[in-house]
């Protein structure tokens, strides 16, 4: 029996679908374990690229369970097109996916809500997705949510009309010209209930500790990045759901005892989606590079990502919260063609030099400091060993090992599932 959580340790966007996808084959169950449908996991294969947004990555592997953990939020009319969406591939969805009755719903009037409150923000928005998932993890906090097991009950719909109407009260407060039809929203959002219902739902929890006593290995799939944790984060830049490995425990009902390898990936350099402080953000034609032969733009916002030079302060400290045992590296092949790349080993907080990650990262307060590396030439993508890399690489590769004191065992070198090199 083996519990293992795979993180990403930056802003998300680290390639975590991927890696899900390389590793399914070694797991009985794939668990969810938080988030909402606006991270979107990628998967590249047999030439097709597919994003998934609610549903965990190994729905491709046919002898896998995939559980979408109590820590998650749902919105159901996401869900059914992402259902839709995988139609052509033949998949056993019905048997291959299960649903903790106590995930959260995402209802049209939180996403409504969520509009109202970040149009009310002006200038100081935290650039939220609009998917509605801040406000339903305000309600879950509140006490106040609907939860897939309330589709179970008989009163359903009166418990989604108190509901709603408090939340076009709160609308109505924020006084921004929000323009929706909520009859419209309502119907499509009944309509994806009815789909839902031919899902199997499950008391997670039991469900998971049943498994683990048949010996089952699981892997817990998290959402989103470390550095976005809604406690350990760049608050209040942040999303709503604990994303370092402690969501685990929470999202799935896991004790944390059970859990062994903690696969921590990071891509190397950084992005950073939306608003909030980024120390090592670029903001030449470096950056603009970056972006273009990373195909920086978000899976499911499309939104492009910002992105800058590797950063070992934030790094070490989302090893350190998750208790990383594997890093895994994301993306070497993009860093191809820099004369120099920088790594970030300290910053300059207030005029001091340190090295852990502070309570402000504002640039008023951090200026990073660099030690600087020869770049390589070589296209990466079509190399299948360690040994094929070129020298500059592994001297970067083993200095960010030497730093943050765990061992790089994957190296990715494109976007297919094949692109792959285990170290």
């Amino acid at each position: 029996m083996t519990v293992d959580l795979l993180l990403g340790l930056q802003w998300g966007d680290e390639g975590k679908g991927k890696i899900v996808d390389v590793l399914t084959s070694n797991y009985d169950i794939i668990a969810r374990f938080q988030g909402g449908p606006n991270a979107g996991h990628t998967l590249e294969f047999d030439g097709i690229k597919h994003v998934l947004r609610t549903i965990p990555s190994g729905i491709f592997h046919k002898n896998s369970v995939n559980i979408i953990g109590n820590g998650v939020v749902i919105d159901p009319v996401v869900f059914q097109k992402e259902i839709e969406g995988l139609e052509k591939f033949n998949l056993d969805i019905k048997s291959k996916l299960i649903i903790s009755r106590k995930a959260h719903l995402i209802l049209p009037t939180h996403r409504l809500l969520d509009a109202a409150s970040e149009a009310s923000k002006g200038k100081a928005k935290i650039g939220s997705t609009l998917k509605g998932i801040g406000p339903t993890y305000m309600d879950k906090t509140g006490r106040n949510g609907l939860r897939v097991g309330d589709i179970e009950l008989e009163d359903f719909k009166e418990r989604y009309r108190a509901l709603a109407d408090k939340h076009e009260a709160m609308i109505a407060f924020y006084d921004v010209n929000i323009q929706y039809n909520l009859a419209e929203l309502e119907k499509e959002f009944f309509e994806a209930i009815e789909e839902l219902k031919k899902l199997d739902f499950i008391d997670s929890e039991e469900y998971m500790h049943q498994a683990q006593k048949a010996g089952k290995s699981i892997l817990c799939e998290g959402a989103q990045g470390s550095l976005l944790d809604v406690d350990f984060g760049t608050y209040p830049f942040v999303t709503s759901s604990n994303t370092t490995a402690a969501g685990a425990c929470t999202g799935l009902g896991i004790a944390p005892n059970k859990i062994k390898e903690v696969y921590g990936i990071f891509k190397a350099y950084v992005t950073r989606v939306g608003s909030g402080p980024f120390p090592t953000e670029l903001f030449d034609e470096v950056g603009a590079t970056m972006a273009r032969v990373g195909n920086e733009f978000g899976s499911v916002t499309g939104r492009q990502r910002r992105c800058g030079w590797l950063d070992l302060v934030a790094l070490k400290y989302a090893v350190q919260v998750n208790g990383v045992t594997q890093l895994m590296m994301m993306k070497g092949d993009v860093l191809s063609g820099f004369e120099t790349l920088k790594v970030c080993t300290e910053y300059n907080y207030k005029g001091q030099n340190i090295s852990h990650f502070p309570y402000n990262i504002e640039p008023e307060n951090v200026t990073p400091v660099y030690k600087e590396f020869k770049g390589w030439k070589q296209d990466l993508t079509g190399l299948t060993t360690y040994d094929q890399l070129p020298i500059e690489l592994k001297e970067y590769i083993e200095f960010i090992e030497k730093e943050i004191e765990v061992p790089i065992k994957i190296v990715s070198v494109g976007p297919d599932r094949k692109q792959t090199i285990t170290k």
